[in-house]
């Protein structure tokens, strides 16, 4: 089963000072079966971010289609969605699709814990003392149970996200997105973030993650999307795009980065 599936999703913004609309999704489609890792490489300003963000919402999409585990949500012309579902049922599906950002976005005035339990008790209304116990697992699982009453800023970056992560998981999503999650961070902090999400590739979490993060497409992607100016120009496994890149543009950036 396709757990996200998008075909022709384009995507239109404003451009400034009178300027026309700038293109910054080109029919973009991309098919990502149960338990993959995709992830999406490419230049700054190649529509990776807002590719993701429309994925649960966060950008409305101008025409194409999107469907969550094989269900068509979004089938969009001129910005107007022609499906038309049960708020609760799209929100259900949306709520299974998590996502970690660039920044860690935690409250400042919580402790690590409390911002693992929010969402499950206000959205899923799951009792404190369940949210609790799941959010005190996530703890360990990402390595920060010894963190459980810190507050954020008693924090490094690194911590941060780790908590981040923990936090999206604490909404059990069959799905997760990642903006870049180490982009934000010192050098030194980046393996033990990506160290955290090796773990849930292994796991058989399903995962799109955009990343600058070579090492990580290299080792933990079933498939590597490389987008430029809006397009998926190249699709296939790690191996093949890192030994015998297909697209001249793939091969610049590549030698770029590498």
């Amino acid at each position: 089963m396709s757990m996200i599936k998008t075909v022709d999703v384009s995507k239109k913004f404003l451009g400034k000072n009178g300027r026309g609309p700038l293109q910054v999704l080109k029919d973009v489609s991309l098919t990502v079966e149960q338990g993959e890792v995709i992830c999406i490489i490419g230049p700054s300003g190649a529509g990776k971010s807002t590719y993701l963000r429309s994925l649960n919402r966060l950008e409305s999409i101008d025409s194409g289609k999107i469907y969550i585990e094989d269900k068509l949500l979004f089938d969009c012309a001129n910005g107007i969605n022609s499906v038309h579902i049960p708020y609760a049922e799209l929100n259900a599906s949306l709520l299974e699709v998590g996502m970690v950002f660039q920044s860690f976005n935690l409250f400042p005035h919580k402790t690590v814990i409390e911002n693992l339990m929010l969402a499950p008790m206000h959205v899923k209304k799951v009792h404190a003392e369940t949210a609790r116990k799941n959010a005190e697992v996530l703890l360990e699982r990402v390595g920060l149970s010894d963190k459980t009453d810190a507050y954020p800023s008693m924090l490094s970056g690194g911590q941060q996200q780790r908590v981040a992560i923990a936090r999206a998981l604490s909404m059990e999503p069959k799905i997760m997105l990642f903006d870049e999650p180490t982009s934000a961070l010192d050098p030194e902090l980046v393996g033990e973030v990506l160290g955290v999400m090796k773990g849930l590739a292994q796991a058989g979490m399903t995962m799109i993650v955009v990343t600058h993060e070579m090492g990580f497409a290299r080792e933990a992607s079933n498939k590597v999307a490389v987008m430029f100016e809006g397009s998926i120009l190249e699709l296939t496994t790690p191996q093949e795009l890192f030994t015998n890149p297909k697209q001249e543009r793939t091969k610049q950036f590549l030698n770029s980065v590498l």
